[in-house]
């Protein structure tokens, strides 16, 4: 029998966590935000970097919200122009223009942008993820791209990768590709995994 292809496990996961109650999400994003509390996760750096909830995605608003409670610095991606660019990131602010971009995904409007290297946490949406901090995304390849030179670092790595999802998002095992970063942690309603 063979392994279910990445398309497969997409439609899987998203319509998992698609199909769980709004009560449920409600009660496991403000348990999630209970464990980061918990395990002290806002007492890292602060640059933050998190995204604007799209569909079914894990809603971080409750973490972002926190994090600007406690002072620190939150910036949301920003698509590039063409595909398989590395994104950018605009930092929230009171009263600031937001515009749909070409996937419907609300984004800040700004000419001032900053790198991934440049933030110290990084919230990551994923339709999946296994006990290894593998992640599986939508298929766009905005964040590989953005992360890739993660791979040559070796003792400093910045920013801390926390993927941010349901307990119903975790899979046995996903296919890895060369190019994959893969996660430090992942944050949901059942608690905070780090990875080795």
């Amino acid at each position: 029998m063979s392994s279910p292809s990445k398309i497969e496990l997409r439609r899987r996961y998203r319509s998992a966590r698609a199909g769980l109650p709004p009560q449920v999400r409600y009660q496991a994003e403000r348990q999630a935000l209970r464990h980061a509390l918990s395990a002290g996760l806002f007492l890292r750096g602060r640059r933050w970097g998190v995204y604007l909830p799209f569909g079914s995605e894990f809603d971080v608003l409750p973490l972002a919200n926190h994090a600007l409670w406690m002072r620190k610095q939150v910036f949301v991606p920003v698509l590039p122009l063409r595909p398989a660019k590395p994104l950018r990131f605009v930092q929230l602010k009171k009263r600031q223009k937001l515009n749909r971009n070409r996937h419907g995904i609300v984004e800040p409007l700004s000419p001032q942008r900053i790198g991934a290297r440049q933030l110290e946490v990084l919230l990551i949406p994923l339709v999946a993820f296994d006990h290894r901090g593998v992640r599986l995304g939508m298929g766009g390849g905005y964040y590989d791209a953005t992360l890739a030179y993660l791979k040559t670092r070796r003792n400093f790595r910045r920013p801390r990768l926390i993927g941010i999802a349901y307990a119903c998002q975790q899979a046995a095992a996903l296919p890895a590709e060369a190019w994959d970063v893969r996660l430090d942690s992942v944050l949901t309603e059942a608690g905070l995994t780090q990875f080795s």
